[in-house]
Formats: C-alpha cells, structure tokens, sequence
C-alpha cells in the first residue's frame, strides 16, 4: 500500500490506534477524515490536525452508515481507503449469564460494523485505480482471552471474514490487508503504562513500515508468537496465555 496521496476514511478514529493512525497518515500528505460517536472528540482532533475532516457515526447503527456512505462519496469522489477501526471491548464471562444487550452492541459494532461500512464503499472502491480496505482485528483472534470471550470471537470473525473479502475482491482494484494488534496502550480497555502493552507509537511505527508492502496482514513483531501459534496443539498454549493473565489481569480502571 502506497503511504502517501491517498483519500483515506478511518472509522474510531478519535482515539488510540484510529486517532494515531489518521494523525500518522496525515502527517504523510494523505486525506484524511475521521468518523466517531462524540462531536466533542472529533472536534478536538480537528483542531489539533489541521486538514484532518470529521464526520458523526455510530458504527452499530446500519442507517447511518448508509448515509455516512454517501456523504463520503459524494464530498470524497477520490476516497480509496477505508480502514475499519471502530470497536469496543467489553468484559464478559462464557462461563456465566449473558449480557444479552451488551453482546448484541458488540457484535453490531466489531463485526457487522466493518462488514457494513465495507459493503456501503466498496463499489465505489472498485472505481478507484488503487484502494484499499483495511480491518483492524487483534491477536485474540487467533488466540482468545477468555475474559473477553465474545470481543475475541468478533475479532476471529473478523478475520474470517477479511480472508473471504480478499478472495472475492481479487480480480479488482480494491486491496484487503488486516492489522492484527497485540496489546496495545490504549484506551480501548484501560492506558496503564503496563510494561505488558506495547507503546502506541511503537505500533503505529512498525505497522505504517510493514503496510507499505504487506499483501495480506500486517502483525509487528510483539504479536508474532501469538498469530504463529494457529494449529492442532494450540490449545496449551490457550490456556497457558489465559491463566499467566488470571494470576496477573489486565487493569480496567
């Protein structure tokens, strides 16, 4: 993926890894506009980024993406990049009661959100001489943290699904790629300053050198051993994973 002299759409991006990577990209001279819940973060990231634009949506909210769809091909006639980075990561326990409500938001938001918001641009994508979608998953998709049973089953669909997406976009001009996080510090859970975390500006760098020439994913270094450790003997190390974070948890307040 060229770095540069795109028309780039970021969904989640008022904070952590979204607001990083549109701050990075616009850095590099590409357009960049943003999407977000809160008019009062994406107005703060406006005025700290000249030239960044801004546009209201609720991911798990099908209509509105309908209509944010067409605002951007309308306003945006050379938009080429979509990167689904919108998502929530909630606490639960598959080994209990359901949040019924909860895991409906989550699944609207972290797996029919990106599916939806590709499905609106993607004809327009395919317009385009170079484009590109990019989905955000995670490590957990590949190997899943049972405190966040349903979050890590969106992300492996996720994954799933960009595997497909690839396939049927492969005769197009519209490039797939995957972003597959580890731990990042960030406030999608809580930023702690965990030594465990990996520093955001060290993702956002490794990531951007690794986009440039990636042709399927893009997994930086820190997350290698997990997305590797995909096989028949992967479930020792599943639980080995789980229960070193049942004896040391990831902070949430």
């Amino acid at each position: 993926m060229k770095l540069s002299g795109n028309t780039i759409f970021i969904t989640g991006g008022t904070s952590g890894i979204g607001r990083a990577l549109a701050e990075a990209f616009h850095q590099r001279g590409n357009k960049v506009i943003i999407a977000g819940r809160r008019k009062a973060l994406l107005d703060e990231v406006a005025k700290a980024n000249p030239g960044i634009d801004v546009i209201e949506l609720d991911i798990a909210d099908g209509a509105q993406i309908q209509q944010v769809a067409r605002q951007l091909i309308g306003r945006y006639p050379t938009l080429n990049v979509l990167i689904n980075n919108a998502g929530i990561m909630p606490f639960d326990n598959a080994g209990s009661a359901l949040d019924d409500a909860q895991a409906v938001h989550l699944i609207n938001t972290n797996l029919l959100g990106p599916v939806r918001m590709s499905a609106a641009l993607v004809e327009h994508l395919k317009q385009q001489p170079e484009s590109t979608i990019i989905n955000n998953s995670s490590v957990l998709a590949y190997v899943p943290l049972a405190a966040t049973a349903l979050y890590s089953a969106t992300k492996a669909a996720v994954h799933s699904y960009t595997m497909s997406q690839r396939f049927m976009l492969r005769d197009t001009s519209v490039r797939v790629l995957e972003i597959a996080p580890p731990w990042v510090d960030t406030d999608l859970v809580h930023r702690s300053g965990d030594p465990r975390a990996m520093p955001l500006d060290a993702f956002i760098a490794e990531t951007l050198e690794k986009l440039a020439t990636a042709t399927q994913e893009v997994v930086v270094s820190a997350a290698q051993p997990l997305r590797d450790n995909v096989g028949p003997n992967e479930y020792a190390f599943v639980d080995q994973f789980n229960l070193s974070l049942k004896d040391n948890p990831i902070p949430v307040a």
